[in-house]
């Protein structure tokens, strides 16, 4: 036997081994990612894979912007409509989920597609991030918890901003959860959530990435993001709510903390009226879209493609298809 020879195709057949594709399409809200990622995936045999934080909840559609069977046209989605409105979930349970879509659509030859505008969710599939680092301290999220009950999420927030700064700007100080779990990382861990973020991006993706995110003129973004939240109430969005309410989620849940609920659920109470709940909420998710763009600025292998230069939404398309071929083929 020749253990030289052997080892030396050992290490070529290692060299020639392609990672799993996997197109990424995201951007911010209202920006057309879930149409596009369709029409892709018809093109080139693809099943999409969600990177939505709150699509993930069943009963919770058209605040969502879930899309309809209808609009799926037929494409496989994964990663929607998988746990309760009131069941925990967290990105470490997302990432294994995910991947696990993920190497399934792979397996069958398909083309995975992953869309959506969580910057964490996505992180968590492009990076591979270790969510095993720092486990839960009970008794540290009690003390947490008792400081925001007696003295606010603008307090707790103000905790976050003296030691990681930068996930404080990310994070808004309603977004308790959150807040939560990077002042418990840097307790158990003394690192800070950013520290964590900047190693990630050093490390080698588990997959060949075709990465993408939609960009327009801000204005247009705005104006877009206006009559999406016009489109939700019309569709139903304050009978959604109610109709939650009444099967028994209550308005501290996590999902019911989501953009679309918590304003009209401000309303349902009598502090807003619907018109000033819905100024609330378009306010909120344009301050949300400037915060995604920000987000998806730092990944360096994002292609940002302006949506105005192309005349047709189908144009978009078509170029898009052509570029993943061309890359497809890179990985071969």
């Amino acid at each position: 036997m020749n253990l030289k020879n052997d080892s030396n195709e050992c290490n070529r057949r290692s060299r020639t081994m392609k990672k799993i594709p996997l197109v990424v399409i995201t951007g911010p809200t209202a920006s057309g990612k879930t149409d596009l990622a369709i029409r892709i995936a018809k093109r080139l045999d693809g099943e999409i894979i969600s990177a939505d934080s709150m699509q993930i909840y069943r009963y919770m559609d058209i605040g969502t912007a879930k899309p309809t069977e209808e609009e799926r046209q037929g494409i496989p989605h994964y990663m929607i409509d998988i746990v309760d409105p009131d069941e925990e979930y967290n990105v470490a349970m997302y990432q294994k989920d995910a991947n696990t879509c993920i190497r399934h659509a792979a397996n069958r030859s398909r083309l995975p597609i992953l869309t959506g505008g969580s910057g964490l969710y996505v992180n968590s599939i492009i990076y591979p991030m270790n969510f095993t680092d720092a486990v839960e301290d009970p008794d540290y999220r009690c003390f947490l918890k008792n400081i925001l009950k007696n003295r606010g999420s603008i307090y707790l927030h103000n905790m976050l901003r003296d030691i990681d700064p930068d996930t404080a700007a990310k994070l808004h100080p309603n977004d308790t959860r959150r807040v939560i779990r990077a002042l418990e990382v840097y307790h158990l861990t003394g690192k800070t959530m950013t520290e964590y973020q900047q190693n990630y991006r050093d490390m080698d993706p588990p997959f060949h990435l075709i990465m993408y995110a939609l960009t327009m003129d801000r204005k247009i973004l705005y104006d877009r993001i206006n009559q999406r939240v016009d489109k939700m109430i019309e569709s139903g969005l304050v009978d959604e709510v109610k109709s939650l309410l009444e099967r028994g989620y209550t308005k501290n849940l996590v999902s019911m903390q989501g953009l679309g609920y918590k304003e009209i659920i401000a309303y349902l109470e009598g502090s807003y009226t619907l018109e000033e709940a819905v100024y609330v909420l378009k306010r909120d998710t344009r301050r949300f879209a400037k915060r995604q763009i920000t987000w998806f600025k730092r990944e360096r292998r994002i292609q940002w493609l302006n949506i105005e230069k192309f005349e047709h939404r189908n144009d978009l398309a078509e170029w898009l298809v052509s570029d993943i071929e061309k890359k497809l083929l890179s990985n071969w």
